[in-house]
């Protein structure tokens, strides 16, 4: 899986691998914290290996796949959770904002999924994370939101595509979640936001990508799945 290496993304390696899937865990600059989470995962018996690989690069999106195969064999299960965020106004963002925005969370996503097309398993399943920003009207955000809804409509074509294969494909928007992409500011706010008093743990989002990764979820794909404590 891509974005491995921390928050959301960690919680999700680590629930697959309790969950019994030998799990590729790529990262993009954390490279000390992608080990951590490996060895994490190893402590409890589970099977994982790091590699590094910058998405923006269609190049280095086969490689991944390629070091995945090598050391896990053929996939089964292919999780999309690499991003990058910009809070900026849209009248003041750049060409360089833009290209480094969409270069990974929509270029490195759509050439993720091509990969993961390609090579699953008949009866795989792909999962995308969004953002439930996408559901909501926020200020500064207009590069990193227009990302994530591209890769909604990716998800929702792919799942027509690889369906007659029995794979199924979906995105998980998540809430606020307590990860250090939520400024310690706004926690508060947030919190308040959600029937529950609280924001999300990264495990609450994980959960929802372990069930969609697994056979209950054989009649679902194609969807948006919220992750969110009702705040959207």
């Amino acid at each position: 899986m891509t974005g491995a290496s921390r928050g959301i993304g960690r919680a999700i390696a680590a629930g697959l691998a309790a969950n019994g899937a030998a799990v590729a865990v790529g990262y993009v600059n954390s490279e000390d914290r992608a080990r951590e989470t490996v060895r994490a995962i190893t402590e409890e018996g589970g099977t994982a290996v790091a590699i590094g690989a910058d998405l923006s690069r269609p190049a280095e999106v086969l490689r991944l796949f390629d070091e995945a195969e090598k050391a896990l064999g053929s996939p089964d299960i292919v999780v999309a959770n690499a991003a990058d965020a910009l809070v900026k106004p849209l009248a003041e963002c750049t060409e360089e904002d833009y290209d480094r925005i969409f270069d990974t969370n929509t270029k490195g996503v759509f050439f993720t999924l091509r990969e993961a097309a390609r090579r699953l398993r008949d009866g795989g399943r792909i999962i995308v994370t969004s953002t439930g920003g996408t559901k909501m009207f926020f200020t500064d955000t207009s590069l990193y939101l227009g990302s994530k809804g591209a890769v909604e409509q990716f998800v929702r074509v792919l799942s027509r595509e690889v369906g007659p294969r029995g794979i199924t494909v979906n995105a998980i928007s998540p809430g606020f979640t307590d990860t250090d992409l939520l400024p310690d500011r706004d926690r508060e706010v947030a919190a308040g936001m959600s029937p529950f008093g609280r924001v999300g743990a990264p495990g609450d989002v994980a959960d929802v990508a372990v069930f969609l990764a697994g056979p209950q979820a054989r009649w679902v794909t194609g969807q948006n799945v919220g992750a969110g404590g009702g705040v959207f």
